[in-house]
């Protein structure tokens, strides 16, 4: 592609053009081998989100993506292979109970994951709170874990889609996150990547949310699925709630210590819970299971202990503390204070859940920017959710600090963050849509 071809490519995006797969991989391959300036591509980029990917763009990318590095070769395992991938969220700890459940289901789950930026948390950080867990498994190890126990989670490689990286960071400066058909192909090249056959997303909205609004993150949805189902996985999604937290708990090591809990069969009825258990069940049900049957076989593997099993064996596996399953508390690193925030009576009207996350990371628990050291026993545990009703006795959040001063700045502004008022409120639905599932 000559240079003069470039600028005709970003013009015919700018005026509502679509680009032909070919183009595509020509120009972000040459962008890849450094023959095309950042500038050139950013134009493209920002000519996208203002005019939009066609179905037939978001496919040819999410293929040029996939086709710039390795790809996961799991045909080896018996199967079936299951991956779930949530679009992120605050107090979004679903892997580490669906993962479990789903190993002992009979799936295999082999998950490649990243770390936390922001107010979202990242798997891998909340893992690395479990004394000695080893997140860097060769693809080898990967595979024969799976194969073993049904279940490994373990970071992803530079080789792997390193063109989505190149291009989330050029999005990330030049506020091209917030499109669709980018988002799409950025979660989709690595679930392809990944190697899975059966893929399932939660796609969350509201104010914890990328994808605020619940129509825009099904449309996101649908388009994922559409992604999907064209590269021939099967895929389905569910769009989940993020208008408050899904956890109790913000915070690594408090976020492993309640999925703990709810494979402990001690957080029944929690959002934590029927997340994890609707999320398990639907991803069941790609693989063929009767939706009936597998909600009834979800929720029989979390009373039964069996996905509590298999999540110590996992643990195990990848060189971490076995006991954390009998003491989570115990074991996980713990922070020097905690100082509970006690409201006054009243009824929660709702959150500004964005905000829960950045105070847990201002604690400590989140990165500003990559590189940033965690405090992995630092953040909150919120034991509200809209509708409760409030004595003005009971704590409705514990904050975990590294020092006093750090805990009465976070407690100094959860009244301008959790919404308070004296009427009744609804609770807000969990699932707000099933996509590719019926």
């Amino acid at each position: 592609m000559t240079t003069l071809e470039i600028p005709v490519l970003i013009a015919r995006k700018r005026d509502g053009g679509e680009l032909t797969g070919d183009e595509l991989r020509a120009f972000l391959g040459a962008y890849l081998r450094g023959e095309v300036e950042e500038a050139q591509v950013a134009a493209l980029l920002m000519a996208g989100v203002i005019r939009g990917f066609t179905d037939a763009e978001a496919v040819a990318l999410t293929e040029v993506l996939v086709a710039s590095g390795d790809t996961v070769d799991l045909s080896a395992l018996r199967g079936p292979t299951v991956d779930k991938h949530s679009t992120g969220g605050v107090g979004d700890t679903t892997t580490l109970v669906v993962a479990p459940l789903l190993a002992a289901a009979g799936a295999q789950v082999a998950k490649l994951s990243g770390r936390g930026l922001g107010h979202t948390g990242g798997t891998l950080d909340k893992l690395e709170a479990i004394p000695g867990f080893r997140v860097d498994l060769s693809a080898d190890e990967v595979a024969s874990q799976a194969d073993r126990i049904g279940l490994a989670v373990a970071a992803a490689t530079q080789d792997l889609v390193p063109l989505d990286k190149k291009l989330y960071a050029l999005r990330d400066v030049t506020a091209t996150v917030k499109s669709p058909g980018l988002i799409a192909s950025s979660v989709m090249s690595k679930k392809l990547a990944g190697g899975a056959q059966h893929v399932l997303l939660d796609v969350k909205s509201g104010d914890g949310a990328f994808m605020e609004d619940p129509a825009e993150a099904e449309a996101l949805a649908e388009l994922c699925v559409r992604i999907g189902e064209a590269h021939g996985r099967r895929t389905g999604a569910l769009v989940t709630d993020m208008s408050q937290p899904l956890g109790d708990g913000i915070g690594n090591a408090i976020e492993i210590a309640v999925a703990i809990e709810v494979l402990r069969g001690e957080r029944r009825g929690d959002r934590l819970t029927r997340a994890s258990l609707a999320l398990a069940a639907a991803a069941l049900q790609l693989t063929g299971v009767p939706e009936g049957q597998a909600a009834e076989t979800v929720a029989r593997l979390l009373d039964d202990g069996s996905a509590l099993e298999r999540f110590g064996a996992f643990v195990a596996a990848q060189g971490g503390d076995p006991s954390v399953v009998d003491d989570p508390r115990a074991v996980l690193p713990v922070a020097p204070v905690t100082l509970p925030w006690i409201p006054a009576a009243g009824t929660v009207h709702g959150f500004s859940c964005r905000r829960l996350g950045e105070l847990a990371a201002r604690l400590g628990a989140g990165r500003q920017r990559q590189g940033d050291q965690l405090d992995l026993s630092v953040g909150l545990e919120v034991g509200v959710r809209t509708g409760d009703e409030l004595d003005g006795d009971t704590p409705a959040v514990v904050v975990h600090a590294r020092t006093e001063d750090d805990a009465q700045g976070v407690i100094a502004e959860l009244a301008d963050v959790i919404h308070l008022a004296p009427e009744p409120a609804d609770p807000v639905e969990l699932v707000q849509a099933r996509v590719g599932l019926d």
